[in-house]
This record gives structure tokens, C-alpha cells and sequence, in this order.
């Protein structure tokens, strides 16, 4: 049978040469108790300043253009508290997302002291990372922007300017749920303030001039006539002007519509992910299975949290994922 790359790899890391413990330096002594995990990159925190600018754009829009200056208080308020809800959830799931550890393998810690340390039994093999010189646990992998082993990495996410891992999955998804519920929430408001608006500008058109809807016709053509063009105030739409009003709506629209389809893809990919209990990169590799399958619902309950409850929606709720090893050896 003919091994893939990463089997050919995995072979080779399992070879006792090639862990060399001697050339690996002992591990940076750990930082002080609650130290905050950030990732200096630059593209990433850049990323990251565009995701909160383009929520509190959409924020300004909702307000600003569509909710405040409406008359139906009742409409305004209801939406405006389910919006700002919703946008809050998502950035509190991005803060989380991008500053908790996804599951970084102590570095440097592949020396021999800490080989010995293992205790392994007959048949045991360890895995060594040549780029950040640790001990790997299976289903870890090293990202080159982290510059960190990470245990079951899906993926390096720019936008949240961390990797994705086993610490931080489920802030990730519910990042992707609510920027996708945001989205559709202000396409949807998007379109009945277009409605209502027109609604209501031709309204105000035929009660400016004591028309029906039959008259308009004749009208704008003595208008044209006459080089007269009405001015009907529009101010129960927007306190802006029109084309800023349309220039503003036009954008947001753009902007959900791009989010929703995006965050939508991404949400639906790490759920199937998460039931399947294989990341991304060991979909993109097509590794071979070394673990034992469990249902969707442990996978679900492994990532959320034990046991189910309105904690796996809540971005500041840490789930439970019990005491695990850390370490996880192939014989």
C-alpha cells in the first residue's frame, strides 16, 4: 500500500534519531497566572480591526439611518434590542475566539529529561516538531503564524487572528452564527425600510400635489413642463440626505449579504466538522484514523460543553471538557 506525505512523515517522527532531545533547549520558564494569549501578526490584527469596524459600521447604519428616525417606536425598539444583542454576542465571541488559547503544546519541551519524565512503556513512540522543538500529542499540528504546536488545529483564521483549536472552537462557531444572524437580520431590515420608504415618499407625492394615483401621470408631465420638480421632505426615513441614505443602505446590503454567505459556509463546516470529530486539516491531509469514533452528540457535548444548556450559546460560558491528557501517544 503506498503511504501518503503525511504518513511518510509521521514514520520518520517516529524514528528515535530523529527526536534528538539534545538539541532542543529546555522550555521557556511559563508566564505569570492569567497571562493573555495574543498572536502579534500583523495581517491577523489587522483582520481583526476590520471585522469590529464593519460590525460597528452595520451598527451606525441600523441605528442611525433605519431605527431612530423611524416613527413606529415599537418596530425601532424591538429590533434595535435584538440587533444590538446579536452584535454584541459576536464580538464577545470574536474577543474569546482571539484570546484564548486554542491548545498550544508547551514549547521546547523535547528534551531529554522530559522524555525520561514520559515514563513511556515498550512500544510507545512520541512525536517531535522540528520547527518549535515539543513533544506533540496526536492530532496536533504546527501553524507557522502561531508559531506554536496546536492540539486538533482545524485551521488558522486571519479574522480572528488566532488558530482554531481545541480550546476555542466553540467560540469560533458562535462568532460565525451570530455575524451570519446579524447579517440576515439587517438584509431583512434593509429591505422594509426600501419598501416603507418608497411607500411613503409616494405618498407624500400625491398628498403634496392633492392627487390620486390616477393623476400622477398627468402631473409629472406638467411638472416636466414647467421645469418644476416637487420637494417632498423625506426626513421620516432617514435624517440623512437621500443619496447618503441609498449610498449607506446600498453598502450595508452589500456587506451583510457577503458576511451571511461566508459566516454561513463557515458555521456549516466546523458543525460537520465538530460531528465528525475531524479537523480540517485532517480532512485536507486525509489522515488516518488513530482515534476512537464516538457519536455527534459526545463530539457536540466535547467541544460545547457538559451538559447541554443556554451555556453553549453564551460566549462567555468556558464548557467543560473535563480532564484530559495532554498527551496522547500511538503505539
Amino acid at each position: 500500500m503506498m503511504l501518503l506525505p503525511t504518513h511518510h512523515f509521521r514514520d520518520i517522527e517516529r524514528k528515535p534519531e530523529y527526536l534528538q532531545p539534545e538539541k532542543c533547549v529546555p522550555p521557556p520558564h511559563p508566564g505569570p497566572v492569567g497571562t493573555m494569549w495574543f498572536i502579534r501578526d500583523g495581517c491577523g490584527i489587522a483582520c481583526a480591526i476590520v471585522t469590529w469596524f464593519l460590525v460597528l459600521y452595520a451598527e451606525f447604519v441600523v441605528l442611525f439611518v433605519m431605527l431612530i428616525p423611524s416613527r413606529d417606536y415599537v418596530y425601532s425598539s424591538i429590533n434595535g434590542i435584538v440587533f444590538n444583542l446579536l452584535a454584541f454576542l459576536a464580538l464577545a465571541s470574536h474577543c474569546r475566539a482571539m484570546l484564548t488559547d486554542p491548545g498550544a503544546v508547551p514549547k521546547g519541551n523535547a528534551t531529554k529529561e522530559f522524555i525520561e519524565s514520559l515514563q513511556l512503556k515498550p512500544g510507545q513512540v512520541v512525536y517531535k516538531c522540528p520547527k518549535c522543538c515539543s513533544i506533540k500529542p496526536d492530532r496536533a499540528h504546527h501553524c507557522s503564524v502561531c508559531k506554536r504546536c496546536i492540539r486538533k488545529m482545524d485551521h488558522h483564521c486571519p479574522w480572528v487572528n488566532n488558530c482554531v483549536g481545541e480550546n476555542n472552537q466553540k467560540y469560533f462557531v458562535l462568532f460565525t452564527m451570530y455575524i451570519a444572524l446579524i447579517s440576515l437580520h439587517a438584509l431583512i431590515m434593509v429591505g422594509f425600510h426600501f419598501l416603507h420608504c418608497f411607500e411613503e415618499d409616494w405618498t407624500n407625492l400625491l398628498q403634496a400635489y392633492g392627487l390620486t394615483r390616477e393623476g400622477t401621470a398627468e402631473a409629472q408631465i406638467s411638472l416636466h413642463e414647467k421645469k418644476q420638480p416637487p420637494k417632498v421632505s423625506s426626513t421620516e426615513c432617514s435624517s440623512f440626505s437621500p443619496p447618503t441614505t441609498v449610498i449607506l443602505l446600498i453598502l450595508l446590503c452589500f456587506e451583510g449579504l457577503l458576511f451571511l454567505i461566508f459566516t454561513s459556509v463557515m458555521f456549516g463546516t466546523q458543525v460537520h466538522s465538530i460531528c465528525t470529530d475531524e479537523t480540517g486539516i485532517e480532512q485536507l491531509k486525509k489522515e488516518e484514523r488513530r482515534w476512537a469514533k464516538k457519536t455527534k452528540w459526545m463530539n457536540m457535548k466535547a467541544v460545547f460543553g457538559h451538559p447541554f444548556s443556554l451555556g453553549w450559546a453564551s460566549p462567555f460560558a468556558t464548557p467543560d471538557q473535563g480532564k484530559a491528557d495532554p498527551y496522547q501517544y500511538v503505539v
